[in-house]
């Protein structure tokens, strides 16, 4: 558990460390979050033609509201906190990836209705807006990468299926 513990941390030290560098903000982070903005602009548009990306922000048509994705509003932070755990945790490479590729699509499914629904509370109620993006959601993107490693610490404990033993003639 010791183990676990400190490696945990050292991970989360040094990826939140690295995620802050100019280097890496400029040609991971940026364009990750702009690529977020049009996702989220593009599931929009199926239903509502009145948003627009620019960058990292999402506005309305004629300009009266917008939302900017800014650090912590990204994802980011909960996939930081979920890859520490996972690559903490002993368990074979295969299995890492496979928590990691499944962690990173339930965090930013969730992101996305996330910032979505932003979008539309901040048009509807600020002070709406302000409770959820500042009680709800931060700490429902935490959870949910949480959530993801218990399952995944789930799956790593199943028992596997034994080969079957040869049929007597």
């Amino acid at each position: 558990m010791l183990r676990f513990t400190l490696t945990f941390t050292g991970l989360l030290l040094g990826l939140f460390t690295l995620s802050l560098l100019p280097p890496v903000e400029r040609t991971v982070v940026e364009p990750f979050t702009s690529i977020l903005a049009q996702v989220c602009t593009a599931l929009v548009s199926l239903f509502d033609g009145n948003a627009l990306t620019e960058g990292r922000v999402i506005r309305t048509l004629d300009g009266s509201f917008g939302i900017s994705i800014e650090r912590g509003c990204n994802g980011i932070e909960a996939m930081i906190v979920l890859a520490a755990g996972v690559l903490a945790f002993p368990a074979t490479w295969r299995q890492r990836l496979a928590g990691l590729a499944i962690g990173l699509v339930a965090i930013q499914a969730l992101n996305i209705v996330r910032i979505i629904s932003l979008f539309y509370l901040g048009q509807w109620s600020m002070t709406a807006f302000e409770w959820f993006h500042l009680y709800i959601w931060q700490a429902l993107i935490i959870l949910d990468a949480l959530v993801v490693w218990l399952l995944w610490l789930r799956y790593l404990g199943r028992p596997r299926p034994l080969p079957a033993a040869p049929a007597l003639a």
